[in-house]
């Protein structure tokens, strides 16, 4: 059992369904991608209750985000045992970051749609501090690029259900 199935058994078993799809959504790695689908194929929720309650999560973390990496991008890559990993990403981020310095806004809504690990809100919080986005409207991109990708991921569960049966192996 890998390291997201456990994380994902902690969640379900202490919370609701509904609070799980919400919180799975707003974790790195999994966010909307996953939480539909949890909700829609796992937690047999209605599409529109499973796509409300995973969008909320996965645009709850955004400010926070963006706060966050606003104040503590730089000193995260010196943090012990997660440095390594930050300055990873941040790498990665900024390579990938480059349609988003070109078209700004919708560059960054782009990005955050596209419905692929690596692709979300966390993701779009790094790259609008990389490029230094007001937070205003980093915040708006990155919740636009959330509901396009929702919107798809969504559709996606509905009509391929089994192209997310495999990714959902870990949970069930």
């Amino acid at each position: 059992m890998g390291i997201k199935s456990k994380i994902f058994e902690l969640i379900a078993e202490v919370f609701s369904q509904e609070v799980t799809t919400v919180l799975v959504a707003g974790l790195p790695i999994f966010e909307l991608r996953l939480a539909i689908p949890v909700g829609i194929l796992h937690f047999r929720m209605p599409w529109l209750q499973a796509f409300l309650l995973s969008l909320f999560g996965n645009m709850l973390v955004i400010v926070p985000l963006l706060l966050f990496f606003k104040y503590f991008f730089h000193k995260l890559e010196y943090v012990p045992i997660a440095g390594k990993f930050f300055k990873w990403w941040f790498v990665r981020v900024e390579r990938k970051s480059q349609m988003v310095r070109r078209w700004g806004f919708w560059g960054l809504a782009f990005f955050v749609s596209i419905p692929l690990p690596g692709t979300g809100a966390w993701t779009g919080a790094v790259a609008a501090t990389l490029i230094e986005m007001r937070m205003l409207k980093a915040s708006l991109a990155i919740s636009v690029g959330v509901l396009i990708a929702g919107i798809i991921i969504t559709i996606l569960s509905l009509a391929v259900p089994g192209m997310f049966l495999v990714l959902l192996k870990f949970v069930q």
